[in-house]
């Protein structure tokens, strides 16, 4: 797993590891991030990413939100509320040395506290336990998705905008699906 373009270009991020405690975690392939963000950057969204604001929602290893500081994010909030993810974040943070640009929540996704608004929010749950829209909707109703905010949502299928979202987009890569939405 590596940061793909950008500042960071190459950088190898640290390892999930195979340990008991890290089965959980499921990183957005390299592929699929590489697909994702030449959509983000690019055509029919222009640059959403470049001068963002971030939200990084079962962040996982921080990966996702790393890729958008590498290609000109200003910020970051990575949420996981899980001891591996944690440590995995703050090694990949610190291995960038983007410590200043990045926030680090440990919270469950549907707990957020208050917060300040982001343009574009990823959002990658666990496949199949629907936590992708109580998350949402907390981090709506905490402050942390601006008017007009991109959303990426990654699952194993594709999802339908909840009441305060408009869909704009779905693509399969394999067995994972991305779903861009913007918050109405």
């Amino acid at each position: 797993m590596r940061i793909i373009a950008g500042q960071h270009r190459g950088t190898v991020l640290v390892p999930v590891g195979d340990g008991d405690a890290a089965v959980h975690l499921r990183p957005t392939s390299d592929r699929v991030r590489e697909s994702l963000f030449n959509v983000l950057q690019g055509g029919r969204f222009g640059d959403s990413v470049r001068g963002a604001r971030v939200l990084d929602l079962f962040a996982g290893t921080g990966a996702l939100g790393l890729e958008a500081l590498s290609r000109g994010a200003t910020h970051v909030t990575f949420v996981d509320d899980g001891k591996v993810a944690q440590a995995l974040i703050a090694r990949n943070i610190a291995k960038l040395r983007r410590g200043m640009d990045c926030t680090v929540l440990r919270c469950k996704a549907d707990a957020l506290p208050a917060g300040t608004a982001c343009g574009l929010v990823f959002l990658d749950p666990p496949y199949g336990l629907r936590l992708g829209l109580t998350a949402l909707q907390a981090a709506r109703s905490a402050g942390w998705i601006a008017p007009g905010a991109l959303i990426v949502w990654e699952e194993r299928t594709a999802q339908i905008a909840p009441i305060g979202f408009k869909a704009l987009d779905s693509r399969r890569y394999g067995d994972t699906w991305i779903t861009l939405m913007e918050a109405t």
